[in-house]
Formats: C-alpha cells, structure tokens, sequence
C-alpha cells in the first residue's frame, strides 16, 4: 500500500508548494533527529567503554545499537531534507529508499538481539556491573521513550513509514535500556546472569514485526 495514498506526496510540486503545516512538522523532526544523534553518541561512547572495561557482553553490545540508532537517524534526516529542499512530489522516492534502510537496520538490531542473547546463555555469561552503564541506560528509558512518543506523533501526521521505523528503533533502544538496567541489578543483587538474555528475546519479535513493514513500505497510520 503506498504510504503517501491519503496525502498529495505525489503531487506536482516544489519546496514551495509545502504547507506551512507540513514544513513545521519536518523542521520539528530535524529537532528530534538531532536530539537523537547527539545523545546517540553520548550512550554509545559510554556504554562501549563501560562494556569494554566492566567485560560485559551485553553492555557493549548495547552501545553497538547505538550505533544502529544513530545511522537510522542519519537516513531519516536525509529524507526530511530531500522533502524540504524539492517538496513532497520529490520525497516520496526518498520515503520508500529510507523505509527500506530503516528496515534493514531494524533487522540487523534484532539480529544483534537474538545473537547477544543466544551467546550469553550458551556462554553463561551475564552482565558484569558498571556503574556508568548503570547511570547512561537509566538516563535513556525516559530519553528514548520521550523521543519515540513524539516521532510516532510525527511519523502518523507526516504518513511516514521511515520515520515510524526510525522511532521504532528509539521505542527498541529504550527496551533494551530496561533490559540493561535489570541484567545489571540482577548480576549484582542476585547474580542472576540469565535474566537479560531472557528479556531481550521477548523484544526481538516486536523488532521483527516493524522491520517487515518498514521493508514492505506499508502505510504506517491512517490521517484524515
């Protein structure tokens, strides 16, 4: 189902023939993608560090998704450019590229998930505790879960698959910020190695489920 059916994406037109509505919403997912990338490089930097030094498996590998978290950003703030600079008759070839990378990476991040969890229970080897870990997937629950609540906002007003998958990835990165948080109070409290493992695969489903769709390009909402 094409994904611009119930908006003019694919009228004629140039910048100039976006509505004043439109270009506010975009502008305000270049605030959001911004935010994202700037803390995407803080979690990331700390958590592989943390991870590094703390020998922690699952830390590090979440810091690995940060990583993830920040290319899909990237690609979202192509495609909001190519609307913006060429106006929406322009976007929608760049909607459906960035749909598809936003897939991708969506399917790479439940890879990761499924292969960090399968290795940590072949391996027996749980989270060992880093208190900086502790402190940066703490400060991202309420982060990610701010940021994905106002994409998914923008994403239905825009009729945005790309930017419904990039917010996937924040809702993903704030899930898994849970799990770190859990797996490393677990390890410490109860040395209960096993519990992020666990909890990481009941997220990789739901991954699965929006990297189809982001795939597929399949409309991510229904406007008025």
């Amino acid at each position: 189902m094409d994904i611009c059916r119930k908006s003019s994406c694919g009228s004629a037109g140039s910048a100039a023939s976006l509505t004043p509505e439109r270009a506010a919403l975009i502008q305000q997912a270049f605030r959001l993608e911004g935010l994202t990338i700037a803390w995407m490089i803080v979690e990331g930097a700390v958590a592989i560090s943390a991870g590094i030094a703390a020998g922690s498996l699952t830390l590090t590998a979440f810091g690995l998704d940060s990583l993830i978290e920040l290319a899909s950003a990237c690609v979202l703030i192509w495609r909001l450019n190519v609307e913006l600079r060429r106006g929406q008759a322009f976007s929608e070839s760049a909607e459906r590229t960035a749909s598809k990378i936003g897939g991708a990476l969506l399917f790479a991040l439940a890879a990761y998930i499924v292969a960090g969890a399968v290795w940590s229970l072949w391996t027996r080897h749980g989270e060992a505790f880093s208190l900086p870990g502790l402190i940066v997937a703490l400060l991202a629950i309420p982060i990610m879960t701010l940021l994905a609540r106002r994409k998914i906002a923008i994403a239905t007003k825009l009729g945005s698959r790309a930017m419904r998958a990039d917010a996937v990835e924040s809702i993903t990165c704030g899930w898994l910020s849970l799990v770190v948080v859990i797996g490393l109070i677990a390890d410490l409290l109860l040395r209960a190695w096993w519990v992020d493992a666990v909890t990481s695969l009941a997220i990789a489903g739901f991954v699965v489920k929006e990297a189809r769709e982001a795939w597929k390009g399949e409309e991510c909402c229904d406007r008025d």
